[in-house]
């Protein structure tokens, strides 16, 4: 995994310095992923709009690098924490949603949200018995409905 993680890296250096963005990557392995760490002046427009921009590079670098890969592990771009924190957001949400699920009885619908998004909160919600979670819509425009199970 090292020699694809250090290829990775390199691959977003290069792209960086190639067109301009004031970027610097720092490649952190573990056993189960291969992070790469971005930071500089110019991490800020990484994280703008919800995180579009540092979501296209992981995109991108998993295309080019994901399938190298040993089974199981992953390739994540992050900066500055912002998926960590976006992660923890995402938990918060669903637990508020499962709440008022149980509450008002009602299914619950998140806005629109990329499948790593989605795949959080499916994670967060699964070991309640009480509720199903499903994407639903096409494409990007795909949500998360949460609602009770039906009862036997």
């Amino acid at each position: 995994m090292e020699d694809v993680c250090t290829s990775a890296g390199n691959f977003l250096q290069s792209l960086f310095q190639g067109t301009g963005l004031n970027l610097k990557v720092t490649v952190k392995e573990s056993t189960s992923e291969c992070l790469l760490d971005l930071s500089g002046p110019d991490s800020e427009l990484l994280q703008a709009e919800g995180g579009e921009f540092l979501q296209a590079l992981q995109h991108l670098v998993i295309q080019a690098f994901g399938r190298s890969l040993p089974e199981g592990q992953r390739l994540i771009c992050d900066v500055q924490g912002f998926r960590a924190t976006r992660e923890a957001e995402l938990r918060a949400m669903a637990k508020l949603a499962a709440e008022r699920v149980r509450t008002t009885r009602a299914p619950f619908v998140f806005g629109e949200m990329n499948s790593n998004e989605r795949r959080i909160i499916h994670l967060t919600l699964a070991e309640c018995e009480d509720l199903a979670t499903e994407s639903i819509g096409e494409g990007s425009a795909r949500k998360l409905r949460v609602a009770l199970k039906p009862t036997a």
